[in-house]
């Protein structure tokens, strides 16, 4: 079982930090991995459950995912998936009207046959340290917003 999971308050009421996370093109901004480049065409503007998206990437050489939405709950949960069957979930906890308990889970439960792929590449060790710096990257896009910088 592999689930690595951070949780941060952040300064936003949370259906401000959903509405960022439902749109794909704004996933470069808040990405702590460094690999996100931007999105592709094929996307919707805003994300619901089943939609697919295209992202253009990068590890070493550029390329593009296809991902599908598999978990929706709108203002509380958004979680995607790729062929490879991992999952990026968000899970937001409005702790008042200017602060949301947000966790980022990367999911690879469901991956049993390659799980071991991702042990020796080092994406175990890589997405623990990612989704600790997307979630700085999404305080201090939260703290902007509020200096009106957004």
């Amino acid at each position: 079982m592999t689930l690595i999971s951070h949780t941060r308050v952040v300064p936003a009421p949370a259906q401000q930090i959903f509405d960022l996370l439902a749109d794909p093109a704004q996933h470069p901004v808040i990405d702590g991995s460094g690999t996100v480049r931007g999105s592709t065409e094929s996307r919707p503007e805003r994300l619901h459950l089943g939609s697919t998206f295209g992202m253009t990437m990068r590890i070493g050489v550029p390329y593009r995912i296809a991902n599908r939405v598999v978990e929706f709950e709108e203002g509380q949960v958004i979680a995607w998936r790729h062929f490879a069957g991992h999952r990026w979930r968000y899970l937001l906890e409005p702790i008042d009207d200017e602060h949301t308990r947000v966790t980022e889970e990367f999911d690879l439960r469901r991956v049993k046959d390659k799980r071991w792929i991702y042990e020796r590449l080092g994406f175990i060790e890589r997405n623990d340290r990612a989704i600790k710096e997307t979630l700085d990257r999404l305080e201090q896009w939260a703290v902007d917003r509020r200096a009106g910088a957004y």
